[in-house]
């Protein structure tokens, strides 16, 4: 069983029905005994990030996670959920993340091309970078969905995928059983479902 963790931000019915269409029990949870009986763990996140750090803060739930992450549990943060698995973000200020992966999170609009619209909104090209458990089932230059206006950098010993949109952006990561995707597997059509797969499988 897949737990979603529910701590007031995220696209969580979305989530769980992609889930459910790859035929994999999903349960959108606020409840940390849920959350130590579940598989694998995933923590989704739309918004600010001083927001959602906030949030889960003050949900009661960040502990138990980082400890359950640290006994081994797999996670998967999506979008503003995988910029929180870092150590730093620095939108509209310094906020400390997770810690569970080295690296910060800064604004694309530092390393872009001038003319190209923030947020970065659209389908663009995975770059695979080294291999990835979650890669099981899809190919480089496979298209996903993304929507951001910062991106993770210092991370490329657990880099995994890069997207171009007018230089290199960090898509995704792996670090043992902390993985992170900045694009939407759930609104990424099949290989957004395939990502999800190879994720219940490990």
């Amino acid at each position: 069983m897949t737990a979603i963790i529910d701590y007031g931000v995220g696209n969580l019915f979305s989530l769980a029905c992609s889930f459910s269409s790859i035929g994999e029990e999903a349960l959108v949870t606020d409840d940390l005994k849920m959350l130590e009986m579940a598989d694998r763990l995933v923590l989704p996140g739309v918004g600010a990030f001083r927001d959602a750090r906030k949030a889960l803060r003050e949900s009661g739930l960040e502990d138990g996670i980082l400890s359950l992450v640290k006994k081994g549990k797999p996670i998967l943060g999506i979008c503003l959920g995988m910029q929180l698995l870092f150590d730093k973000d620095y939108e509209d200020g310094v906020y400390d993340g997770l810690g569970l992966i080295p690296g910060e999170v800064r604004a694309i609009g530092e390393v872009i091309s001038k003319g190209l619209k923030i947020p970065h909104i659209g389908w663009n090209a995975l770059s695979i970078k080294k291999d990835s458990r979650l890669f099981k089932y899809i190919k480089n230059g496979d298209y996903v969905y993304f929507v951001h206006s910062y991106h993770a950098v210092g991370c490329e010993c657990d880099t995994t995928s890069v997207t171009d949109y007018g230089a290199p952006l960090t898509a995704s990561v792996e670090k043992g059983n902390v993985f992170g995707c900045q694009f939407h597997p759930e609104k990424s059509g099949e290989v957004g479902l395939s990502i999800l797969k190879a994720f219940v499988e490990i």
